[in-house]
């Protein structure tokens, strides 16, 4: 596992990354278009997981 991959990000840097709303962010992840981890009671998404995500919806929109 490199560290890009176990790389976990808050949902605030979620929100940074996809320029995105606190609430839309937990949208796509209750709706699991975006996977994400709990740790105790903080939310936890996998940089994987964004880049995933990003690149899913490329494909769907061409």
């Amino acid at each position: 596992m490199t560290t890009a991959t176990a790389e976990l990000l808050t949902v605030p840097e979620v929100m940074a990354r996809l320029k995105l709303g606190r609430s839309t962010v937990y949208d796509l992840i209750r709706s699991r278009r975006l996977t994400s981890i709990t740790i105790g009671r903080a939310r936890r998404v996998p940089a994987d997981a964004v880049r995933d995500f990003i690149t899913h919806e490329i494909e769907e929109a061409a």
